[in-house]
């Protein structure tokens, strides 16, 4: 690993044990990260109840657990380091067992706030159920911004993926034992997409003991965009990533980096009109996607103005900044299990992005699992069933 990216890599861990991210002030870590604020139950499932709604999501689990589902709201830090709250979705396997092993699963790119696990996104929720049904206690962070988390969600920031990720983990604890039940301090994590980047965020941090009380079992990411400036970014100019699907992650990137970062003054400097006046309020937490795909073009040519065409490409004082600060997911060594999945079909987040990762410090002690020629929806689909065996015969949930 270069100097570069050593210091990063030392910044960003700084910069989650202190709280503070995104260029902010340093401020000490509230005592209070990962209190609960409120508890609601979201769902309450039999054995046979979990295995029919599994398997109608085509997530199969033989021999399934009833599950209790609990949206948690908790307090953690904002992007600037201030103390905010999130949101959550906590399952608890219905056992004998008192002592639990914990799945950490960090969901894909939404754009809309109540489509997050912990709220009405069944999608997310399904791929959660199947660890929990498997007898683990699991986790799913809203991250900031969705769910019940207050303001705008800062997309694909990963400081602030790994901080709401890792209070959750501390709320999901006290959850527990006001249920007379204790969690294994080694933590598997896992996630898709957006939320690989997430996962391997959390699992830097774990495998840093920046998390109080927990520490990394295993890691297992699903099509993750660990290299934004290196390959996501020059993939979503030159057609590796199919043209709305690269509006959708340059525009919901641009406008939420904008935020922590400043990257522009005025979205004119950024976007092309008529998509200028009307892409922050695409994507203010309460439009769908189609809403948000049919209101921006079907091109990063079209949607760019020149001088950010050329600055995504090549990038230089605030957009660097906010590329770096997330592209060090990747540069950290880890002495217990971890894997890569994905697929060279993907015309999302191409296969580009884990050879990537392959490359940095993570590379050394990471398993790369090709997928295959499938697109991107189908790499979680294809993925998971294979990482809950992998950590079932690896770390039981018990």
């Amino acid at each position: 690993m270069n100097v570069r990216r050593a210091l990063l890599s030392m910044m960003s861990v700084l910069c989650l044990a202190a709280g503070a991210c995104g260029g902010a002030e340093d401020v000490a870590r509230p005592s209070s990260r990962g209190a609960i604020v409120s508890v609601a139950p979201v769902f309450e499932m039999t054995g046979p109840e979990t295995s029919d709604y599994l398997a109608e999501w085509k997530y199969p689990v033989a021999a399934a657990n009833g599950v209790r589902a609990h949206r948690v709201v908790y307090e953690t830090v904002a992007a600037d380091g201030t103390p905010t709250t999130a949101s959550g979705l906590v399952l608890v396997p219905d056992t004998a067992t008192e002592r639990l092993r914990l799945v950490s699963y960090a969901h894909g790119t939404t754009v809309r706030r109540d489509e997050a696990p912990s709220a009405d996104g069944e999608t997310e929720r399904a791929r959660t159920v199947q660890f929990a049904a498997a007898g683990y206690a699991a986790v799913a962070p809203d991250y900031l911004g969705l769910g019940e988390g207050p303001g705008a969600h800062p997309y694909a920031h990963a400081p602030t993926e790994a901080s709401a990720s890792a209070d959750l983990l501390l709320a999901a604890r006290a959850l527990l034992a006001d249920q007379h039940r204790e969690l294994d301090p080694g933590v598997l994590v896992t996630g898709f997409s957006q939320g690989a980047q997430a996962a391997l965020a959390l699992a830097r941090e774990l495998r840093g003991g920046t998390v109080p009380g927990f520490g990394l079992a295993a890691s297992a990411a699903v099509s993750g965009a660990y290299a934004v400036r290196e390959v996501q970014a020059p993939a979503a100019l030159d057609g590796r990533v199919e043209g709305r699907r690269a509006v959708l992650y340059l525009g919901y990137w641009i406008t939420a980096m904008n935020r922590i970062y400043h990257v522009y003054d005025d979205p004119a400097e950024a976007f092309q009109p008529p998509y200028a006046q009307r892409i922050e309020g695409l994507f203010d937490g309460y439009h769908d996607l189609l809403a948000v795909t049919s209101g921006l073009p079907n091109s990063p040519q079209k949607l760019l103005t020149p001088e950010f065409l050329a600055l995504a490409a090549n990038p230089t004082g605030a957009a660097l900044r906010a590329m770096d600060d997330s592209d060090t997911v990747c540069d950290w060594a880890s002495d217990v299990p971890v894997r890569l999945y994905a697929a060279r079909g993907d015309r999302s987040v191409p296969f580009e992005n884990s050879q990537r990762c392959m490359k940095a410090e993570l590379g050394g002690t990471a398993e790369l699992v090709d997928l295959g020629d499938i697109d991107h929806g189908d790499t979680v689909r294809t993925a998971l069933p294979q990482i809950l065996d992998w950590f079932r015969k690896t770390q039981p949930p018990a």
